[in-house]
């Protein structure tokens, strides 16, 4: 992996670090025991909407409730949830 940047961060008064030149507004962080901590970015994106299709499914499996049509319920115990 290449460096690309290389500097001295210092805490606020608010125990925060700047990141000079951040590429992303989000990143995950991860803290490792020996002080080590990963900044990875992440991207925030809009989830996309429901298809015509899903949503005509679940308009006819709403119907199928209201009128009855339904499966027996599913018994669960007999799996070590």
């Amino acid at each position: 992996m290449e460096t690309v940047e290389k500097y001295v961060a210092h805490l606020d008064h608010k125990k925060r670090v700047t990141l000079r030149g951040a590429a992303y507004e989000y990143y995950e962080v991860t803290e490792y025991d020996s002080g080590c901590i990963l900044l990875v970015p992440r991207v925030l994106a809009v989830p996309e909407g429901i298809s015509p299709e899903t949503l005509a499914c679940m308009d006819k499996c709403m119907e199928n409730y209201k009128k009855g049509i339904t499966f027996e319920p599913i018994d669960f115990s007999k799996y070590n949830l």
